[in-house]
């Protein structure tokens, strides 16, 4: 039995495989990636296992799950800055998912060559623990839906019921409507910022109302 074949019996997908171009998505990564993430990816589709772990996709609906989007580099770049040790080198984790309550799944690419013998490692999110799986992502999650493998940055209610997966849905940004109090800004000051912290942000016309509420979020201690 496969991993995947597996983790479908124990957590059932979506009636539809997605068909990703991987030769695509490869390029635009600038590295290979497991096969077992590649089935994974093109079984489930973007979604969330048990209301609490996201596996990054190149389809993510939202730039904070999307594996070819900024949050893997922004996440590295937060690796080399960690006030906690970090037990491997930064530029050999790459991001593939995420939990609910902060912390990230990661390959340690190593050899960045062989994607097959790649493991998982999790932080945990706000202290100094990592935890190191000697396996493969699908492997991962089939162990811990199943309740083989317990993860200490997890808690154990993410088991309280069968595992499952739910598919994102795209959400559409609608308009606040004006109030007449709205302060001028320095959109040069965002789109420095936004570009500094790895979002895509066109150089002159309207900034797009997510980048504008990041920075807002960002800026609103300092």
């Amino acid at each position: 039995m496969t991993a995947l074949t597996a983790l479908t019996q124990l957590c059932p997908p979506p009636s539809q495989a997605m068909g990703i171009r991987w030769d695509t998505v490869e390029a635009s990564l600038g590295m290979p990636l497991p096969q077992d993430y590649k089935e994974l990816a093109d079984r489930y589709g973007p979604g969330t296992f048990n209301d609490y772990l996201d596996v990054y996709h190149p389809h993510g609906v939202t730039e904070y799950v999307n594996l070819t989007g900024p949050m893997p580099g922004r996440i590295r770049a937060q690796l080399h800055e960690d006030a906690y040790p970090v037990p491997y080198d930064p530029e050999t984790l790459f991001a593939c998912g995420a939990t609910y309550n902060g912390e990230y799944l990661f390959w340690i690419t190593d050899p960045a060559a062989d994607p097959a013998r790649w493991h998982i490692a999790v932080n945990e999110a706000r202290g100094p623990r990592w935890f190191t799986y000697d396996g493969t992502l699908t492997d991962f999650l089939t162990a811990v839906l199943a309740g083989e493998l317990q993860v200490p940055m997890f808690p154990p209610s993410i088991l309280d019921a069968p595992a499952r997966f739910v598919p994102h849905q795209p959400t559409l940004w609608k308009p606040e409507p004006y109030s007449g109090d709205d302060q001028p800004v320095d959109t040069g000051a965002i789109r420095t910022w936004a570009r500094a912290h790895g979002y895509a942000v066109p150089s002159r016309g309207r900034i797009p109302p997510g980048i504008r509420a990041a920075w807002e979020r960002d800026t609103a201690g300092s």
